[in-house]
């Protein structure tokens, strides 16, 4: 009989985000540390381990890579073959090598917030990198927005123009060193330096810094240029610079983001709950919407009206050094102006921004990709996106049904996302903004196809809303033809999104709560209750229809919306108080609207919910023009959320029409008017009215789960970031015995359809067979 050898040597392969966290360095570190031989390499988006040695060893080390992985690390799959014969002695991180990428995706990572070592040396006069605006390491530094191609190594990268001095080379080839393969590392000596342009008048480096900070602590607005884009950015206290940048941008309303230097000044400003600060201080450093101090330090015009406010600290070293210096906190917003997407050429963002912007503090390493800021909010204990992008994207969701063929799954035409899926994993790009006109058509062309470069993925199925006119829909039209185009119904994608993020297996009921979205019948839906699976619906019940009177128009003016209810509506609202929006709504605009609706003259019918919202904040007197998207219902959350005590619920009333459950809302809108006309106050009555849509839905459900016998509800669409619903549908339904969910890594809003899309598409190809 013959001994089998065990073997010398095996072949460790380690899927997931492995590049660009510090993998190769950990696992070099490791390794030498249990005695073992071999090497470790990236190869196309994964990395390689060659070892050998006592097999307990090499047990403990396999153990290691998920157990102890770098915190920005995403293991996935790990596999071990024998691999022949014993590597020579000692262990080393070796060239990288360029192959096809597996099934799935590459695990590009996400542009990681300055780490504690970093800011550390930062602040630290004898460091060699003290006041370094681009130091970074192993742990932290920029990574999607600087990478051309996989593997990730610095000639692949736009740090490819920085050659390392000896310094940084010694540091980068130092296995004891946090800086060992450190692709991004850099030092006055060799990295990236800072410019300033204002007019006629330059600087360079240090100084660059320090005169755009005075600029800033004088009331000037100067544009950053950040990791993902260009920022525009000004003193949040002084209220004349922040009401002149509302004019320059064309942003009138919509509240600003600010940036503070650490946790002790967001909670100067706002309440922070663990759940927040965890968020606030995480690596991927977002916007985190937090409820406001009364009489904090910040102009009022930053969030006007509102009881909450956008905080967020500093992504960079350079926005550090900028809060060190100036000592207060600052608007930092998105370089564009309107809708426009964000400015990451110096070129362009010279040319755009320069009515708005009075210096440039810039610098010469290029932005490879257009990424914003994210933006998270806490909602029952936990942190859900509200935006994904800086941090969070270019990151993969699983597929609950994996994809038969490479699909990208376009978006809606607000908060627009797109998706790509393959294998088991859909990769969420990030938030490209509105889809509102050629340049922003552009910027998500090109995003698009910089993901499907990286990731050598070629399309073969596109996913599309159903929508004729959103400039995503038209996109997918002009790439494919059925069947390998694929349309899906707005609000099923919503729902979808929910589900397949908690991994629902089997029917499930989906409340898709928004503003507007293209049913398959060709009307616009908006409050919707669904049968769902992952491959179709049913739809059980719907809001009472009311008129837009002229379209878009009404959305950006609910006044109007409100006149469509009163006049239009699928329901006639009973006789009571004249409402006090006829006294302060023109005479003439009155007439016009009501013979508008009267003759069906450009007045298509919503069963929406946001719609609903929106007409409810005008009869309030809460808001009668929108400035911004879905402002009248934010508003009428905030007036809510002043409501002193617990206001009673409305009246409501759910009747059957066309074999689907309706809600009749207009026992509601006319008990609103008349307790409005009795003296009860808009705050409270914004709170009745919340507490009606959470008791309708709850109704609606509990019907929909004795017939079906389905008990799991997925709750999504826009209004599902109103705090107040979310909250509220989650416990009463609970209370109701059926088991809620909300989204969590994926927006709730238009910004998650994109991965309700590919959901889609992939489980219709795989029924396909």
């Amino acid at each position: 009989m013959t001994a089998v050898r065990a073997p010398q040597a095996w072949s460790v392969r380690v899927r997931g985000t492995v590049q660009g966290v510090g993998f190769r360095p950990f696992v070099h570190r490791v390794a030498t540390g249990l005695r073992l031989d071999g090497e470790v390499r990236n190869v196309g988006g994964e990395v390689l381990i060659r070892v050998g040695g006592p097999e307990q060893a090499v047990a403990r080390l396999i153990e290691a890579l998920r157990a102890q992985a770098p915190a920005a690390a995403r293991i996935g799959e790990i596999t071990v073959t024998p691999d022949g014969a014993a590597p020579p002695p000692g262990f080393r991180v070796v060239a990288s090598a360029d192959t096809d990428l597996p099934q799935g995706f590459a695990g590009l990572p996400a542009d990681l917030a300055i780490c504690g070592d970093c800011l550390d040396e930062l602040f630290s006069p004898a460091d060699r990198r003290y006041r370094y605006p681009f130091i970074n390491c192993t742990a932290c530094g920029p990574r999607a927005t600087i990478i051309d191609s996989l593997p990730y190594d610095r000639q692949r990268t736009a740090m490819a123009g920085f050659p390392l001095c000896p310094r940084c080379a010694a540091e980068y080839r130092d296995p004891a060193d946090r800086r060992f393969h450190a692709e991004p590392v850099a030092c006055p000596a060799c990295g990236p330096r800072l410019t300033w342009r204002a007019g006629g008048r330059t600087a360079t480096g240090e100084q660059a810094l320090t005169v755009a900070a005075a600029a800033i602590a004088v009331g000037r607005i100067i544009a950053v240029k950040g990791l993902g884009g260009y920022q525009l950015v000004c003193d949040a206290t002084n209220a004349a610079v922040v009401d002149r940048l509302r004019r320059r941008k064309l942003r009138p309303r919509k509240p600003f983001a600010v940036m503070v230097a650490d946790l002790a000044a967001a909670r100067a400003l706002a309440r922070v709950d663990p759940a927040a600060a965890a968020a606030l201080g995480g690596p991927e450093r977002p916007i985190v919407l937090l409820p406001a101090r009364l009489g904090g330090a910040l102009a009022p015009s930053v969030a006007r009206g509102l009881d909450r406010i956008g905080l967020f600290l500093p992504t960079t070293a350079l926005h550090h050094l900028l809060l060190h210096d100036l000592g207060r906190p600052l608007v930092v917003t998105s370089g564009n102006r309107a809708d426009e997407p964000i400015a990451i050429d110096d070129a362009e963002a010279a040319d755009r921004l320069a009515g708005i912007a009075d210096g440039f503090l810039g610098h010469d390493r290029p932005i490879r990709a257009r990424y914003d800021d994210s933006v998270v909010q806490v909602v029952a204990g936990s942190a859900r996106l509200v935006r994904r992008a800086r941090g969070y994207a270019p990151g993969a969701l699983t597929l609950p049904v994996p994809a038969r063929k490479p699909i990208l799954a376009v978006g809606a035409q607000l908060k627009n996302t797109f998706a790509l899926a393959r294998a088991g994993q859909a990769l969420i790009g990030p938030h490209g903004g509105d889809l509102a006109d050629a340049d922003s058509l552009a910027a998500f062309e090109a995003t698009v196809a910089q993901l499907c470069r990286l990731h050598r993925c070629e399309p073969e199925v596109y996913a599309h809303d159903l929508h004729p006119d959103y400039l995503s829909t038209g996109y997918a039209q002009r790439m494919a033809t059925p069947p390998r185009r694929v349309g899906v119904q707005h609000h099923h994608a919503h729902v979808v999104s929910c589900a397949a993020e908690h991994g629902v297996d089997g029917p499930f009921l989906g409340v898709a709560y928004d503003g507007l979205g293209f049913g398959d019948d060709g009307r616009f839906w908006g409050g919707e209750l669904l049968l769902s699976t992952y491959t179709g619906f049913r739809r059980l019940g719907r809001f009472g229809t009311a008129p837009l009177p002229g379209g878009q128009a009404a959305v950006r003016r609910p006044a109007r919306m409100a006149l469509g209810y009163l006049y239009g509506g699928e329901f006639p609202v009973p006789p009571g108080p004249v409402p006090a929006l006829l006294h302060r709504m023109p005479a003439a605009e009155q007439a016009l609207i009501r013979r508008m609706i009267e003759r069906g003259v450009h007045c298509p019918p919503a069963s929406s919910a946001g719609r609903f919202l929106d007409a409810a904040a005008s009869l309030l007197g809460v808001r009668d023009d929108a400035g911004y998207e879905g402002e009248a219902a934010i508003l009428l959350e905030a007036a809510a959320h002043r409501a002193g005590g617990r206001p009673e619920p409305l009246p409501w009333r759910i009747t059957r029409i066309g074999g689907l459950w309706v809600y009749d809302w207009s026992g509601t809108l006319g008990a609103l008017l008349e307790r409005g006309a009795a003296g009860e106050s808009a705050d409270d009555l914004a709170a009745a009215i919340h507490r009606t849509v959470i008791e309708v839905t709850v109704a609606l459900c509990t019907r929909a789960a004795e017939r079906t016998g389905v008990r799991t509800v997925c709750l999504s669409g826009g209004c599902l970031q109103n705090r107040i619903l979310a909250t509220g549908l989650s416990d009463a339904l609970s209370a109701a015995g059926l088991t809620a969910l909300l989204n969590r890594q994926v927006p709730a809003g238009d910004g998650g359809i994109s991965y309700g899309q590919a959901v889609i598409a992939a489980a219709r190809l795989a029924g396909d067979g």
